[in-house]
């Protein structure tokens, strides 16, 4: 049937047709449902069904997890702030009253834009945006207006990828691109005890809207025994029932999320371990310089892990195709640097507790040297082995 539809509607979109300039929009969706088989020129091609669109929608089933999650935790941390038991389906109702307005402004934006370029460029429409229109909710606070979302998501697509040449050529993460505007631009929007929850009048007394790596700065005795004494223990954090952005709070999401991409191939996994082995080596080296118990240079790696959004970025964020590094003796130094500045920022930086946006950045603006370097190493390598052979 859909089939049907698609050949009916092909004569409308094709060269003649009255709906020619709107030929993007057609070949989107018909290679949303659909494989096309593309012809080849000659030489050798590998022929498989595994095409963009299907690496993309491999990525959003792993983000899932993470999606419903957050929308449950959206409610629960809703509820609690009114001083009322959280339960299951008025939770999940409560969060996803506040989640789908941003997807809708999300892909609204998004997609229009996209499509915008595609037609005055007269070629297809991308299949990038699948990805960064699902990542861009769940990276920020749940109070962030949505005017302010629709014009962090414009400035992502516009000059995070449509100025480098779309999809395939942006050297930025267009998702953290509209983290970044936000986070410079509005810079309320995403700091303050007061951006986490949704509330609808005064949080009882018990109650607080502190994330936990705000609570760890904050820390007087002790950054542990701080945590544990607001209810930030690493059990709860590890699932991630607490104040936060709405996709990074549950680890366990994320690394059901991370299961999947490495079981797939799509998301690198020589990334994600040098991303966790650069914050372990960062956060002991900061243990071992550490004035006090005290002070947050001696909060452990356990801690450092599961609060913020350290694993949600080295899963989902530093594993982007385009903007990371590609050979495999690249993604360990990528990786590797991207750990440890996450974490020099937590520490060293009293302004920004948290580091893992800045780092992914400024590793991708790094990533095409250190391309280079792994490939011309490589390469001498192999000359000095022909030359001993």
């Amino acid at each position: 049937m859909i089939g049907k539809i698609f050949n009916a509607l092909k004569p409308h979109f094709e060269e003649g047709g009255r709906m020619r300039a709107a030929w993007p929009i057609y070949d989107a969706l018909l290679t949303f449902f659909y494989r096309l088989p593309r012809p080849t020129t000659g030489g050798a091609h590998i022929r498989d069904a595994y095409d963009l669109k299907r690496m993309m929608m491999t990525v959003v089933i792993a983000l899932v997890p993470c999606a419903f999650f957050g929308m449950y935790n959206l409610g629960h941390q809703h509820f609690l702030s009114q001083g009322l038991t959280p339960e299951f389906l008025p939770s999940m109702i409560e969060g996803l009253k506040v989640l789908a307005p941003l997807y809708a402004v999300t892909y609204a934006v998004g997609l229009s834009i996209e499509l915008a370029f595609a037609i005055v460029r007269k070629h297809e429409m991308s299949e990038g945006f699948f990805v960064t229109g699902m990542l861009i909710p769940l990276i920020m606070p749940p109070t962030i207006p949505l005017w302010q979302l629709a014009l962090a998501t414009a400035f992502a697509v516009v000059l995070g990828k449509e100025v480098f040449g779309g999809t395939g050529m942006n050297i930025f993460n267009p998702a953290l691109v509209a983290r970044a505007f936000i986070f410079f631009a509005y810079p309320k929007s995403l700091s303050g005890h007061d951006v986490w929850t949704l509330t609808s009048g005064a949080p009882v007394d018990a109650f607080t809207m502190a994330t936990p790596l705000a609570v760890a700065h904050e820390a007087a005795a002790g950054a542990m025994g701080h945590l544990a004494d607001k209810g930030y223990g690493l059990w709860k954090l590890f699932i991630g029932l607490h104040p936060g952005c709405i996709g990074e709070t549950s680890e366990a999401a994320i690394l059901l999320g991370a299961s999947i991409l490495i079981a797939t191939g799509v998301g690198s996994w020589r990334i994600i371990f040098s991303v966790f082995a650069g914050g372990a080596a960062a956060v002991f080296l900061f243990n071992a310089l550490a004035p006090s118990p005290a002070s947050i240079m001696a909060l452990p790696l356990q801690y450092h892990l599961t609060m913020g959004s350290f694993a949600f970025g080295a899963v989902f964020m530093a594993t982007d195709p385009v903007s990371a590094a590609s050979t495999n003796g690249g993604k360990y130094v990528y990786g590797f640097c991207i750990g440890v500045l996450i974490i020099l920022v937590r520490v060293l930086n009293p302004a920004y507790e948290e580091g893992t946006m800045l780092a992914i950045l400024c590793m991708n603006v790094f990533a095409p040297l250190i391309d280079y370097t792994s490939l011309r190493i490589h390469m001498r390598r192999r000359r000095f082995r022909a030359k001993a052979g």
